[in-house]
């Protein structure tokens, strides 16, 4: 994504968004919870997953391809606090049909929270507000990780 300003010889300005996606062969898809699990762990910090909790989304396409991954927000080692809205708002701007929610426990303990499942919750219903659904959330330690669509939480 691009942001260009342009001026004219009057003092008029526009904010012009340029979309160009990667080669789609060259886009990494996401089948299943594992293939979503290795990406996750490509992304975070290895060496800092029992020090304190992150929270990230894989933003995907309609064929599950990887637009992007963001980390949303850092917690401390009990939790982490999520913004919704930042969610939604980097869906819309990537224009993303699906999401993947991600975040660690240092704990290393892999059962969801009932926080865990509220957040869930409340992103799938404000994703579904935006034609979008949220495809899994993953819970990840150091030795494994949880999946809530694999478990049928989602």
């Amino acid at each position: 994504m691009k942001t260009e300003v342009k001026t004219n010889s009057t003092p008029i300005h526009e904010v012009e968004i340029h979309y160009k996606r990667p080669h789609f062969d060259m886009m990494k898809q996401i089948s299943c919870s594992s293939d979503a699990e290795q990406i996750s762990r490509k992304f975070i910090n290895g060496n800092r997953i029992d020090l304190k909790e992150f929270f990230w989304v894989i933003l995907l396409n309609n064929s599950n391809k990887i637009l992007g991954i963001s980390e949303i927000s850092t917690g401390g080692a009990t939790g982490v606090i999520v913004n919704t809205r930042e969610i939604i708002m980097l869906m819309i701007r990537s224009n993303s049909t699906g999401v993947i929610l991600g975040h660690n426990h240092p704990s290393g303990k892999l059962t969801p929270s009932e926080a865990d499942k509220k957040i869930t919750e409340s992103i799938n219903k404000l994703a579904v507000l935006i034609n979008a659904k949220v495809l899994d959330h993953l819970i990840i330690t150091s030795e494994d990780y949880y999946s809530f669509a694999d478990n049928g939480l989602l």
